[in-house]
């Protein structure tokens, strides 16, 4: 079927190609029942717009872009939907991208995101290098991290302290009895992984032992499966009294191969996650986790571009930061 356009639209309405453009872009100025006209010939038709056209045409679209690390991760899936719910509102569509971790795909999939001449891009970087966001930013498309601390005062970001959700997690650990503790982590290039780690040193240290002898197990991805692997090195080498883990999949992982093992869990081995996913509480243990607010960090980081994006002279750069929260459950009972 050949693609309707806007002249036959415009044929089929008896105006002129003008009026259809009017109407699509600048319905005020059109007379109600003639714009009434285009509209049905537009859904008789079922005449979709040029959205690409337009945008070069305008400078830009009613869209934003969403680069994260893990989308399998169902914390960034959160995430994601508060950022849609938000575009949606406002009137935006929302083009994902899935950097995987590697800042080769993120500077790809950033490039693509600028080809599109998208309004902005909400991003949790796979790295620290600030090169690539300051190109964005030189283009005229705003940009707002997402769980990622902004370093610059001219830098919109919403994020949770993970240094303080890593000490939070540890010093519960410590609180019902355990005295040597395993952290599993993904790789230490992931700024959260690291500061979560810093903070369980901290809790180590304030409770009078040596941060030293906490054990770090890092897995190359952070997935059940690798935690699951991390488990059985840990059975291999000397379960500690407790494992922390960066996030709910690994912590989930680790769980299957301690039950498989034999390994009572929490009466051998206490276990904590970070994230507070949904399968955290209903896992066959249920796992004691450090929640996230993930849907609010997509709503709120939404709300902070699209402000900077339509209202440049009058918007203020936020530094937002969360505190994470603990959830008790079996896992650590």
């Amino acid at each position: 079927m050949a693609m309707v356009s806007i002249k036959d639209v415009a044929a089929h309405a008896g105006v002129s190609p003008g009026t259809v453009s009017n109407v699509l872009n600048r319905p005020g100025k059109v007379a109600p029942a003639t714009r009434e006209r285009v509209e049905a010939a537009i859904s008789e038709l079922g005449f979709v717009r040029h959205g690409s056209a337009s945008s070069l045409r305008a400078g830009h679209s009613r869209t934003i872009g969403l680069s994260v690390i893990d989308i399998g991760n169902p914390f960034f899936t959160e995430v994601a939907a508060g950022v849609e719910d938000v575009a949606s509102e406002l009137g935006y569509a929302v083009i994902l991208g899935n950097s995987a971790g590697s800042q080769d795909k993120e500077e790809r999939n950033l490039r693509v995101l600028a080809e599109h001449r998208v309004r902005g891009v909400l991003i949790t970087p796979s790295g620290e290098d600030p090169g690539r966001l300051d190109r964005l930013r030189e283009r005229g498309i705003s940009v707002v991290l997402v769980d990622h601390p902004a370093h610059r005062p001219d830098q919109c970001a919403v994020a949770v302290d993970d240094v303080a959700g890593g000490r939070a997690a540890v010093t519960h650990l410590l609180a019902k009895g355990a005295r040597s503790v395993a952290y599993v982590t993904g790789p230490m290039t992931i700024r959260q992984c690291v500061e979560r780690l810093e903070g369980a040193k901290a809790a180590m240290r304030a409770a009078g032992l040596d941060p030293g002898d906490l054990k770090v197990a890092e897995t190359a991805t952070m997935t059940a499966r690798a935690g699951e692997k991390a488990a059985a090195d840990l059975i291999g080498s000397g379960l500690p009294e407790a494992v922390f883990c960066a996030n709910d999949l690994l912590a989930l992982g680790v769980l299957r191969a301690l039950l498989r093992a034999g390994v009572r869990v929490p009466e051998d081995v206490a276990l904590m996650g970070y994230d507070d996913i949904d399968f955290a509480a209903a896992s066959t243990v249920s796992l004691s986790s450090m929640r996230q607010p993930t849907y609010q960090l997509g709503r709120i980081a939404t709300e902070l571009l699209l402000d900077e994006c339509d209202n440049p002279e009058t918007h203020a750069h936020q530094h937002i930061m969360f505190q994470p929260e603990l959830v008790a459950r079996e896992s650590t009972q």
